[in-house]
């Protein structure tokens, strides 16, 4: 093991709850290399958490939307230079330590492309796609039953680096804090009053992770009746026809959050929150960080692994089933 790299290269590529929570291994690494320059590769639309990260020198992002669309488009060609050139940029940064927590053949092909000669990941057994086969410094864990965070600072621990764990920073700009700060006023929150985030929506690869939205209407009608709670539905993307969905079944009235422009944002506004509710999403994992208790909606996914930052206070609503966990995305069971 190197003692004292001098450049370190982290590839955790997707998705947004996953980088998040691999976000604590900066705090260890900086603590055991207070020198050594950290580069972190990822794909673009979890870059926002580490772009003003205090402890990261250097983000660098895998192109992975515009390589698919180039072959997709027959621009085979055009990809093949891309990839290139982006395996010239990596080589050129001479890393001395790849730790590769992603586990998959794209980011083992990362590591080993990178051309450093040391290359830290799981052995076989905890990856998938062949990617033992690109690292060169592999550590077995006990069991693949454990929390996501826990098997990152496990992976340093191997190491033999001394843990340091501890809530990770979630970079929020000013330009992201006086956005939120217009959007309450205009939609005069009172933060006297309890406000209560609620993120009913998934992304559209795991709809199988998705509450009914009848049943976040009667939560936050139930919680408006009785506590006088503020209730902020978060949405991304196409999710916002789902909170209009939710919102159109309320008796109460409950506040549509704005279009938060970064992931920033979205973490300002569980900031000022007192109760965050939702599903086994990557908002739930980024509200925990910013120490929102948690009510954490399971489905059909393995809670042990997937379970909120332990530090922060949390409950998690799930139902026992014989077939649980498991990621059948079409699945036409009756269980609810």
């Amino acid at each position: 093991m190197i003692s004292n790299p001098r450049k370190i290269l982290i590839i955790r590529l997707s998705a947004i709850g996953d980088v998040l929570r691999a976000l604590p291994v900066l705090h260890t690494i900086k603590y055991n290399f207070p020198g050594s320059r950290i580069s972190w590769v990822v794909e673009e639309p979890a870059k926002d958490l580490l772009v003003h990260h205090p402890h990261v020198d250097e983000v660098i992002i895998f192109p992975k939307a515009s390589l698919l669309a180039k072959v997709k488009s027959g621009k085979v060609l055009s990809a093949v230079r891309e990839m290139a050139a982006f395996v010239r940029e990596l080589k050129a940064k001479q890393f001395d330590l790849t730790i590769d927590f992603h586990g998959l053949f794209k980011s083992g092909l990362i590591s080993f492309l990178s051309g450093a000669p040391l290359r830290v990941s799981f052995t076989r057994e905890f990856t998938r796609e062949l990617n033992f086969l690109f690292n060169n410094c592999r550590f077995p864990l006990e069991t693949n039953k454990i929390n996501r965070i826990e098997r990152n600072l496990m992976l340093l621990q191997k190491m033999g680096l001394k843990i340091a764990d501890d809530y990770p920073q979630i970079p929020i700009t000013e330009y992201d804090r006086a956005a939120i700060r217009t959007f309450f006023r205009h939609n005069r929150i009172d933060l006297s009053r309890p406000l209560i985030a609620i993120h009913p929506g998934t992304s559209s690869r795991t709809l199988y992770k998705r509450w009914e939205p009848h049943r976040y209407a009667i939560v936050a009608d139930q919680l408006i009746q009785d506590y006088a709670a503020q209730i902020i539905y978060t949405w991304g993307g196409e999710e916002i026809e789902t909170v209009k969905e939710i919102t159109g079944m309320m008796k109460h009235h409950a506040i549509i959050a704005c279009e938060t422009k970064t992931l920033g944002q979205l973490a300002e506004i569980f900031r000022q929150c007192d109760l965050y509710v939702g599903g086994d999403t990557g908002p739930m994992h980024l509200a925990a960080f910013m120490k929102v208790p948690v009510v954490a909606i399971f489905g059909p996914t393995d809670y042990v692994v997937n379970a909120p930052y332990k530090k922060t206070k949390h409950i998690i609503i799930r139902k026992e089933i014989p077939c649980s966990p498991c990621r059948v995305r079409d699945c036409k069971k009756e269980n609810a």
